[in-house]
């Protein structure tokens, strides 16, 4: 290098000397130490990269190897990339031009060359790389252009020029036009002699722009005008030339080096047959599969090609070899490759450092580069990593990289630019992100190390390829080695993509929501009761009080559900008729907290404590952990799969049965469905892990109870058929639900070949005589019969009745672990197996286990203290109002919202009147939702029940209560109230009988292929089911997950609390893969955005997020209030408006609906008073408006 250096200018000697600050003292600077690891003294040069991104890095690091000083340039839009801060210096080029157009600025390029002593300009590749014009100004200003001449770019950058040339030294070319073809007419003499199909191609370019495939005739006109403006924009000249189209050939090229003297030599060949519209998106070398003879050739043609245009510096030649092994020349690119990587890892040559010494006058054999001395080790495979998304045509994405880890380790090599977290990815430039280049000493190696190398990848913030090369590198033909150019276009299963989970972004986005906005859990106040871990208890030993604590690691084996595997439910039946005690089901995991914590228990907080219980409570009948209330409550409110609930506990707890809660022909929902919805559903649930099916219906309506029972019998499960139980059989003057109408009820159920009869006491009104008197006529009718009695405590007597219901006949009664039991939950475990075990109807629970149970349950009731209602003791007033357990907090809660709360005396009164306007009716949900609703909505409206008689033809109800009128729910017992049902439903229909039979089957395959393509391919049969019973909170909650993915998994401490500032949280996404996340700041309001920064700290790695403030965007809306015109259209309740079915100057008649509202789930439609044309709408979907809000306004 010393020996060479003297061909540049000697301006800068003076500027890098060394110049001591004091006798034999040196200066130690960056400068000084890179000349004396270069091992010279000579004048340093100075070079310029006229390029950005990963190349100009590229560029810098071996120019900082060979003792150089760097200058970037960068565009206004690059002003923040990492090229300008790798380099010395860095310059801002092409001021008040385009983002390409900066770098296409010859002029302003030179310029910053010559004013800051810049000796060479390296191109890069790409921009300028190919522009001899270009190259040759260098040339003129003095400076030393790292590439090849002027004239020999001229020759071989134009492509027509190359064919030509080729031709004439005898190196087989592909047919094609003889020169540039200017217009695309120009061009049918060639097309009518070779025919289709045929490819355009830039004169000038390459990277695959400016090129297009016709295959078609039709296509032509617009595909050529097409490569001509994309090569006049890429390059800077459109000229482009056609050749004809060879079908599945491999694209093969040649690594050349070439100095001013004429030496040449090759560095191997390269397979860089993996493309995508021309652009290479893998790369390998050697070639796999070459025969030996075609290599020879390819590489003595790319020499002679290089000799005969006198070529200097580096340069590839490319050529195409078909499948009958015959090789064609198509270009040579006088640049360096963005493949070249893999060439230096075969061949340990630092291409650029050639480049660079070529262009200041040394000589291959100065280099020690001769072809004798040139040899390959191994294999080496590049991955283009782009932020693409193949799963949308390779969309190219922008934004904020938000987390970048990269891969690394053995025979793993990284080019990078961007490749940082905080990176901006904007629209201007290639998509280009990464290259990552591995080398190993087989093919197969190789391949393997890329897989390991692209699995270690963490790129978030921004979509990339790695899925799609992970599923190319892992394709059959790619493993072969044997692809093609079009190998991607022609294997439509290389898009079958499995995309990165991501989870720790996402759950990150949550808890940064949950620092910034607090909890959005519907129906939490304030902050939950306990900030630490809750402690697993420990069971006493069997055998020896003292000795260690019960091995609970494993759950137990032995248990009831053993018969109901290995025998059936019949001879479960008979198992648990024959038992001499008395056996109890805990409602711990679903009714209970259903009734105290308005269904909010999460899944960890029972998986946490199942293995124990399977332990503690193996004597049990069954456990109640599903359906109900649970189904829909897990993916609206805590934002998981309640299948994946019922799997999770199922392998915890093998040998307890489970029981679900079944409302007969409505599933798990609140509407009709068709029957092979229903069936479907009790398949999947037995399928899952179910065992038990508690079928009642809401009215007690056999028919809807016949598809239910019949649903859980085919589908393997026990079924228990309900008897929803309400009124006082003790009381004489109670002349509706008497004890005959029971009698004849449980005949009706018992003649469906149910295998356990089920008591359902849904409020609390079951006093003990009445138990007594009701179990002991049941019993005596049908000995054989099990009897399941369920009640609530709301009252302060179920412990009481169910100690009576047990010395009636009843083989079963229902309990809840002491602390989630009282009030409106079940009657406490302790209590009853106590009393029970003074009888002779023991439980076979031991008193020590219920105890150790409810040391971690007292913890979680505190843990979810921000869920409890404010029922602070028994309330008998229950005998009245008769209002089910689960629905008393869930309806004083809806209250509250609603602006009812300072008022819960009065719905409970109201809540009678809607009870006698319903006609008396049964009322366990949806029935008493009906109910419920109704008495909301005259509190509302400050309506009386003879207010309701007298104007129930003029009301707008709540839907509920209208399609409980037409019918919807089923028959109730006695009929429908007329002539209220008349003037309620009025023109709207009836539904006489089961409402589900007409209705349409549900097409599963049809819908499951619905979902998959709105929400992607990890959708299930299971999911399909949960759209079938719940569409839209099936919807939203898969938008939920997609945006912050699996809740599931975070301690309920920190899913529900705003998280503190430097606390650290351990959250376990996976067995053995922990995420320790400590919150380290929020930032203020991002003026004009509504958003705050937050940073978050994760294994140690600082990451931050941007989140919306939802405060900050909140704006008061003062809204216009309806008159007492009857044009004057008011909203009859507060709520949300989820749709307007009117438009402005529309005809409307009278009953029209004008819109629907929701609020806390009941939904109402808003009708037209009177006739007219709508004057104005002034509310819209997603409105949250008060009572009395105008709505619309109608000219009458």
């Amino acid at each position: 290098m010393a020996e060479s250096s003297t061909l540049h200018p000697p301006r800068l000697a003076a500027m890098f000397a060394v110049t001591p600050s004091a006798p034999g003292t040196p200066v130690h600077s960056i400068q000084s130490m890179r000349r004396k690891s270069a091992g010279h003294s000579g004048p340093l040069t100075k070079i310029l990269v006229a390029n950005r991104g990963e190349i100009a890095i590229r560029v810098f690091r071996t120019s900082h190897e060979l003792a150089m000083h760097t200058v970037a340039i960068y565009s206004y839009e690059d002003r923040m990339s990492a090229h300008r801060q790798k380099a010395d210096e860095a310059y801002q080029v092409g001021k008040g031009l385009t983002p390409v157009g900066a770098y296409l600025a010859q002029d302003d390029i030179i310029r910053i060359a010559l004013e800051h002593g810049v000796d060479m300009i390296h191109p890069g590749y790409g921009f300028l790389s190919e522009n001899a014009e270009f190259a040759r100004k260098v040339e003129q200003a003095g400076l030393a252009f790292v590439g090849p001449s002027p004239e020999c770019i001229d020759q071989l950058g134009d492509k027509t020029k190359a064919r030509t040339l080729a031709m004439k030294v005898g190196v087989p070319v592909v047919p094609g036009t003889p020169g540039a073809v200017a217009k695309w007419e120009d061009a049918d003499a060639f097309i009518q002699e070779y025919g289709l199909p045929v490819i355009i191609k830039a004169a000038m370019g390459g990277g695959g722009r400016g090129m297009r495939v016709v295959r078609e005739q039709a296509d032509f006109k617009d595909s050529f005008e097409r490569a001509v403006s994309e090569a006049k924009s890429a390059f800077g000249d459109g000229t482009v030339f056609i050749e004809r189209f060879l079908e599945r050939p491999r694209h093969i090229e040649v690594q050349l080096l070439a100095d001013a003297v004429g030496n040449t030599v090759h560095l191997f060949e390269r397979d860089c047959s993996v493309q995508r519209r021309h652009q290479k998106v893998v790369e390998v070398a050697p070639a796999t599969h070459l025969p030996e003879e075609v290599r020879r050739g390819i590489l003595a043609d790319a020499i002679k090609l290089a000799r005969a245009v006198g070529y200097r510096n580096a340069g590839t030649a490319e050529f195409l070899v078909d499948q009958m092994g015959r090789h064609y020349f198509i270009e040579i690119n006088p640049r360096i490759q963005v493949e070249h990587t893999i060439t230096e890892e075969i061949t340990g040559i630092d291409i650029v450092a050639a480049q660079i010494q070529i262009a200041a006058g040394a000589t291959l054999p100065q280099l020690g580069l001769t072809q004798e001395a040139i040899t390959k080790r191994g294999f080496a495979i590049q991955c283009r990593i782009t932020t693409e998304d193949a799963s949308q045509n390779f969309q190219p994405d922008t934004g904020k990289i938000e987390v970048y880890r990269s891969a690394g380790g053995n025979g793993v090599r990284l080019d990078a630019s961007s490749g940082f977290a905080g990176a901006q990815i904007t629209p201007h430039y290639d998509s280009l992100l990464v290259k990552c280049t591995v080398s190993g000493t087989t093919y197969e190696v190789a391949r393997r190390k890329m897989l390991r190398a692209l699995v270690e990848f963490r790129i978030r913030g921004v979509k990339t390829n790695i899925p799609f090369l992970f599923r190319l590198l892992t394709h059959d033909v790619f493993i072969g080695g044997k692809t093609w150019t079009t190998f991607i276009d022609d294997t439509q299963e290389l898009f079958k993509l499995v995309q990165s989970q991501n989870r720790a972004q996402k759950l990150l986005s949550y808890l940064g929501d949950l620092a910034v906005n607090g909890s959005s859990i519907k129906g939490q106040q304030g902050e939950p009761g306990l900030g630490s871990e809750i402690d697993i208890p420990k069971l006493a030993n069997r055998d020896d009080p003292n000795g260690p604590p019960l091995d609970t690691s494993v759950p137990c084996e032995l248990g009831w559900r053993n018969i109901i595997v290995e025998k059936g439910p019949e001879a479960f039946a008979k198992a648990v008729r024959e038992y001499p005690g008395v056996l109890i089901m805990d409602t711990t995991w679903r009714d209970a907290h259903q009734s105290l914590l308005a269904t909010r228990l999460r899944t960890i907080d029972m998986a946490n404590i199942a293995k124990e219980t399977s332990w503690a409570l193996a004597n049990s009948y069954s456990l109640e952990c599903w359906g109900g209330a649970t189904f829909d409550v897990a993916m609206r409110f805590l934002y998981e799969d309640p299948w994946e609930r019922l799997r999770t506990l199922r392998k915890l707890v093998p040998n307890i049965p489970f029981q679900a809660l079944v409302r007969g022909a409505n599933g798990v929902g609140y509407t009709s469905y068709p029957d092979n919805a229903i069936y479907d559903f009790s398949k999947k649930a037995v399928e899952n892990g179910l065992d038990i099916f508690r079928v009642f219906d809401s009215l007690n309506y056999i028919e809807n109870m016949k598809l239910g029972i019949d649903a859980a019998k085919k589908a393997g499960g026990v079924c228990e058929a309900v008897v929803c139980y309400t009124g006082d059989v003790a009381n004489p003057k109670r002349t509706k639900y008497t004890l005959q109408y029971y009698l004849d009820f449980v005949d009706q159920l018992v003649a469906e070949g149910i295998h356990v009869l089920g008591i359902k006491d849904m409020a609390g009104l079951l006093k003990p005589e009445s138990a007594k008197i009701l179990i002991e006529a049941i019993r005596k009718k049908y000995p054989d019969l099990p009897i399941h009695v369920h009640s609530h405590d709301t009252a302060g007597i179920s412990t009481a009745s169910m100690i009576a219901a047990a010395a009636a006949g009843a083989d079963v009664v229902d309990v809840a672990i002491d602390s989630m039991s009282g009030l409106t939950s079940q009657p406490p475990m302790g209590a009853v197996c106590s009393a029970l075990e003074q009888t002779h109807l023991g439980t076979g629970i031991r008193y020590d286990d219920i105890q150790a149970l409810n040391m971690y349950w007292s913890q979680v009731r505190l843990l979810y203290q921000c869920f409890e209602a404010n029922v602070r003791a028994s309330d008998s007033s229950v005998f009245e109002h008769e209002m089910p357990g689960g629905q008393y907090t869930n309806l004083m809660f809806q209250a509250a919202q609603l602006g009812l709360g300072a008022q819960w005396s009065e719905v409970k009164k109201k809540y009678i009147e809607a009870n006698d306007l319903c006609g008396d009716i049964i009322k366990v949900t949806p029935s008493s939702k009906v109910v419920g609703d109704f008495a909301q909505y005259m509190v509302q409206n400050s309506l009386t029940k003879q207010d309701v008689l007298e104007r129930a033809d003029q009301l707008d109800f709540p839907s509920s209560v209208v399609e409980f009128f037409q019918g919807y729910l089923g028959q109730p017992v006695g009929g429908f109230p007329e002539p209220l049902r008349s003037k309620i439903i009025r023109n709207k229909p009836r539904i006489e009988g089961r409402p589900g039979t007409s209705l349409a089957p549900i097409e599963f395959k049809k819908v499951k292929a619905e979902l998959r393509s709105k929400f992607g391919k990890h959708i299930t049969d299971s999911d399909v089911t949960s759209y079938v019973m719940y569409p839209k909170v099936f919807e939203e909650y898969q938008a939920f997950v997609e945006k912050y993915g699996d809740l599931s998994v975070i301690p309920t401490r920190f899913f529900l609390g705003r998280p503190d500032v430097g606390k650290e949280m351990m959250i376990e996404i996976e067995k053995g893969k922990t995420l320790i996340v400590r919150l380290m700041a929020v930032g203020p309001v991002i003026e004009g955005r509504a958003q705050r920064d937050v940073w978050f700290e994760v294994n140690g790695e600082v990451r931050a997020l941007s989140v919306e403030d939802k405060n900050s965007a909140v704006e008061t809306v003062s809204r216009e209030r309806s008159t007492s015109d009857p044009g004057s259209v008011g909203a009859p309740m507060s709520g949300v408006v989820i749709e307007v079915r009117v438009k402005e100057g529309a005809e409307i008649k009278k009953g029209d609906p004008v819109c629907v509202m929701s609020a806390m789930k009941m939904e109402s439609s808003v009708t037209a008073p009177v006739s007219g044309h709508i004057k104005r709408v002034v509310v819209h979907e997603g409105d949250s408006i008060n009572q009395g809000d105008l709505v619309v306004e109608i000219v009458h």
